[in-house]
């Protein structure tokens, strides 16, 4: 049996809401293959109905996003300290659930597809960005909780002039 394919679109802009009193949003707005757009929200496996929603996204696709999400606060950070302007970023990210043994079944790979905005007048070496991307995964908190396999197959970069 081939794996079950599960995909997730995260897209994240900065918004002024008070950073330092914790008062900022870690919401991002996640787009799933059915066509659904919602932000992030408890599992219904965590909150029962009638306090969840069915119809909403399914753990799976949460954990897909999760690790894209993860990733990308990550990189974005990490682009600022290397003093790059980040003007927006796009994830079409996906997560293959396979069966692991008897009546067990895991989300074993996900494919992170970053898709960067740069506003620069001199394109970066792509090799600095692949190592931006390296970092990030290595720092990604989620990633490192993990034991699914997961891979960054980034777009290439979007420039915008300074």
């Amino acid at each position: 049996m081939p794996g079950h394919l599960y995909t997730a679109e995260v897209i994240w802009q900065l918004e002024g809401e008070d950073f330092a009193k914790g008062k900022y949003s870690r919401a991002h707005t996640w787009r799933f293959d059915g066509g659904v757009e919602v932000p992030a929200s408890a599992s219904p496996s965590v909150v029962p109905l009638p306090f969840s929603d069915q119809n909403a996204v399914d753990p799976e696709e949460a954990f897909v996003a999760s690790l894209s999400s993860c990733h990308m606060l990550t990189f974005i950070d990490m682009a600022r300290l290397s003093k790059y302007r980040v003007e927006g970023y796009r994830d079409k990210a996906e997560g293959i659930m396979t069966r692991i043994g008897r009546g067990k079944m895991a989300v074993t790979k996900v494919i992170l597809r970053p898709e960067i905005i740069l506003r620069t007048d001199v394109a970066p070496d792509p090799s600095l960005f692949a190592d931006l991307h390296e970092k990030a995964h290595e720092l990604c908190f989620i990633a490192n909780s993990v034991k699914t396999e997961i891979e960054i197959a980034p777009e290439p970069l979007r420039l915008i002039p300074a």
